[in-house]
């Protein structure tokens, strides 16, 4: 029996194929995605590409594997959160997704109490978020009636099911879900002006979505007709779950396209200074976690930049530097900053530059500047109680030996390697695995999925150097701060 994960992602829409009993990985395919950026602060993507991109990916993935789509005993689908879609009534597209990173609906929060939001959803009230993106649409005019709106995931869910269904998970992350109520929340709709009944229902995330794959679903996924789909889940607790991080006491550190820094809790604890959020996390429990900022993505930035021919010889350029990149700093904040405040108008820099500097520099300051905004998080989480004793690093991040070397000496904690090359898919494949008996639960599932394969222990003399660059970048972002305060988006 043969569980099959997509995770649709920013830079591409990923398949894995794995073993039911064992998990291991028996084929994947990918399509690259490309996101359009009109002006400083939008980006977007074509849910149309999305679609595009399902069937060849399942299909390399099933090639792969030496499976035919009738081994398919369950699908789950995860990825991106905070994209915001509006469809028609028949779920058609009505328009290019905004995406994660698009932070343009500034304007819906002028008028929105920020504490109340921060106190019945756990969020940041910030244009990330859906609600925002919703109400920007919706002032826009233009939308026929019966306008619903989608995240990317339950997008994909109910083209390949026909069920407009979310999972708790991510319905957290909207800024309209009450974490007390477990479901929409009246007031948070009221003061958007956002009708419930546009929004996705609210399931788990291994509840099965409808009657499974229908007849337009096995077309544009080339899977057959009937295969139970799992609601799924948002990428940030995909990643969790195909990390093993499913218990208090180890902090997450998903390093793709954006950076996800987080650890799951008991209790949904608020944070007053609001650099954390509070979701839901599937299976219970919460998810604290700053909901990142673009980290591989700035490095893919550079690296195209500096005609670096792979990410092997990034890491190697990095590597002949020392710890500090002899003064050189970057702020990562290219989308806007997202530590040690949030500031949406925020944009990257780079400080310290002489003739002495070369490529090598620039790589090592920006992989030190994504570290720094990771300890910044862990920081937090540690103020509110989380227990933060290591980190487990996973994502394309986890294939660099630089990058785990520089996250250890930063936060001065052991960081584990797990032996997963794809987390948000192998935690899709988890939710596929609970909804159709494969696993007793998402923590048992985890716990199969994911080995520490090894440790990065910090070393003494890094952690040090660390600690003064660390106090330049503070000191760089502070100065910044007037600059980043004025608005830079239009649209």
């Amino acid at each position: 029996m043969l569980l099959l994960g997509i995770d649709l992602g920013t830079q591409s829409l990923k398949a894995l194929v794995a073993d039911a009993d064992s998990f291991a990985v028996r084929g994947q395919g990918s399509e690259p995605l490309a996101v359009r950026h009109p002006f400083p602060g939008a980006a977007e993507q074509s849910p149309r590409d999305w679609l595009r991109a399902l069937r060849p990916a399942v299909g390399r993935a099933l090639q792969e594997a030496g499976a035919q789509p009738e081994e398919i005993a369950a699908v789950a689908v995860t990825g991106q959160l905070d994209g915001c879609l509006a469809v028609d009534p028949a779920a058609r597209p009505l328009g290019d997704a905004l995406i994660w990173m698009d932070r343009r609906a500034t304007a819906p929060l002028a008028w929105v109490d920020t504490e109340l939001v921060r106190a019945r959803t756990g969020l940041v009230a910030d244009a990330s978020h859906q609600a925002a993106k919703i109400r920007w649409l919706l002032d826009l005019g233009g939308l026929p009636e019966g306008t619903r709106f989608h995240q990317p995931v339950s997008f994909l869910v109910e083209r390949l099911t026909g069920a407009f269904v979310q999972d708790h998970a991510l319905a957290s992350t909207s800024m309209l879900y009450g974490l007390a109520e477990r479901g929409w929340d009246p007031t948070l709709c009221e003061r958007f002006a956002i009708d419930p009944r546009s929004l996705p229902a609210i399931a788990e995330a291994t509840d099965l979505a409808g009657g499974g794959v229908t007849a337009l679903g096995a077309e544009l996924s080339g899977l057959r007709p009937g295969t139970p789909v799992a609601v799924g889940t948002g990428d940030d607790f995909a990643s969790a779950i195909g990390a093993g991080v499913t218990r208090p006491g180890t902090v997450l550190c998903c390093v793709g396209t954006a950076e996800v820094v987080g650890a799951v809790h008991d209790q949904p604890v608020l944070d007053p200074g609001a650099l954390v959020e509070t979701h839901g996390f599937p299976g219970g429990r919460f998810f604290v976690e700053n909901p990142g900022w673009l980290s591989g993505g700035a490095l893919r930035w550079l690296r195209d930049l500096l005609g670096v021919a792979d990410w092997a010889a990034l890491d190697a350029l990095a590597e002949a530097v020392p710890a500090g990149a002899d003064g050189v700093t970057a702020l990562p904040t290219f989308t806007g900053a997202m530590t040690p405040e949030w500031l949406a108008e925020g944009r990257g820099a780079l400080y310290g530059l002489t003739p002495a500097h070369g490529p090598g520099h620039l790589v090592r300051a920006f992989q030190e500047g994504a570290a720094f905004a990771m300890a910044d998080v862990i920081d937090r989480l540690s103020e509110l109680g989380l227990a933060t004793e290591r980190v487990r690093l996973a994502g394309g991040g986890a294939r660099s030996a630089v990058c785990a070397r520089i996250r250890a000496a930063v936060a001065d904690r052991p960081v584990e390697i797990v032996d997963v090359e794809h987390a948000a898919a192998q935690g899709a494949v988890a939710c596929a695995a609970v909804a159709v008996g494969a696993a007793r639960s998402l923590a048992e599932a985890a716990d199969r999925l994911a080995t520490v394969r090894r440790m990065v222990l910090p070393e003494p003399a890094e952690v040090e150097a660390y600690r003064a660059a660390r106090e330049r970048a503070r000191a760089l972002f502070e100065a910044l701060r007037p600059i980043m305060r004025r608005p830079w988006t239009t649209g």
